[in-house]
């Protein structure tokens, strides 16, 4: 039988206000057994941006990432969230160890294309690769990897990456070596029924109530890539996938609960 290792993924407004982030690595800190936390920082990295006069351009949620936005998400990402972090589980006991994608080479990238509608995303990476074995021997060493969302393509090039699909391919990588718990922490109580009532939350969803709730209209907007991306985890062989607020990664009850 597998040993259990839990992945949180957190988002950048969790991680980047201290009483969020005070709480959360509290929480963290007291996940039992083997765990890893996969995070974002994209507020700081906008707010660093405006400051040093770099214009921030989205489309569809996705940062276009020219040469000057790479050099701001680098220090950011890989460095002033990632390391507040790193030093806060310290202070809480854990043995953290801040990497990007490109130490121990661990998750390589492929830039990503132009668009079919002339959308060019600059510097910004899509998973090709995760290096399980070698994150399982950190792991097995008592060291908690802490991952910015940074990844490289083997050509001295580092990519700006999805922390929800940094987050998705590590655990599925990982799977092979534990039964992986992935958690995804946003700022909702889980899937809900109603999306202005955090009461109306779904604590079971799998594949046929996914299909009927979207057909309906309930499951909608950008609820659908990520629970997509749940399941297609879960295809891969991750034991349990958990979409909740990141006040309740301490509670394993608490949120919705994906399987097929």
């Amino acid at each position: 039988m597998k040993e259990s290792l839990t992945i949180i993924k957190v988002g950048g407004k969790i991680v980047e206000a201290p009483d969020t982030l005070y709480k959360l690595l509290a929480d963290f800190a007291a996940i039992e057994g083997k765990k890893l936390l996969v995070h974002g920082g994209g507020r700081s990295a906008t707010r660093l941006a405006s400051q040093l006069g770099i214009e921030t351009q989205m489309v569809d949620g996705r940062r276009i990432t020219d040469e000057a936005m790479l050099e701001v998400v680098t220090m950011v990402y890989g460095g002033l969230v990632n390391k507040r972090i790193v030093a806060g589980l310290q202070a809480n006991g854990i043995n953290a160890l801040g990497i990007t994608g490109a130490d121990m080479d661990i998750i390589r990238s492929v830039k990503r294309p132009v668009t079919p509608t002339g959308i060019d995303y600059g510097w910004v990476g899509d998973v090709s690769r995760v290096d399980g074995e070698a994150l399982a021997r950190l792991i097995e060493g008592d060291i908690i990897p802490v991952i910015a969302p940074l990844t490289h393509d083997g050509n001295g090039h580092i990519l700006n990456t999805n922390a929800d699909t940094m987050a998705a391919a590590t655990a599925t990588a990982l799977a092979r070596h534990y039964s992986v718990r992935l958690i995804f922490c946003f700022e909702k109580e889980g899937v809900l029924l109603d999306e202005n009532d955090d009461s109306t939350v779904i604590p079971q969803l799998d594949r046929n109530r996914y299909a009927e709730l979207k057909a309906r209209g309930i499951i909608a907007g950008g609820m659908i890539p990520k629970l997509d991306n749940a399941f297609a985890t879960i295809d891969a062989g991750v034991a349990e996938v958990v979409i909740t607020k990141a006040a309740n990664i301490a509670t394993p009850t608490l949120g919705t609960t994906i399987h097929n």
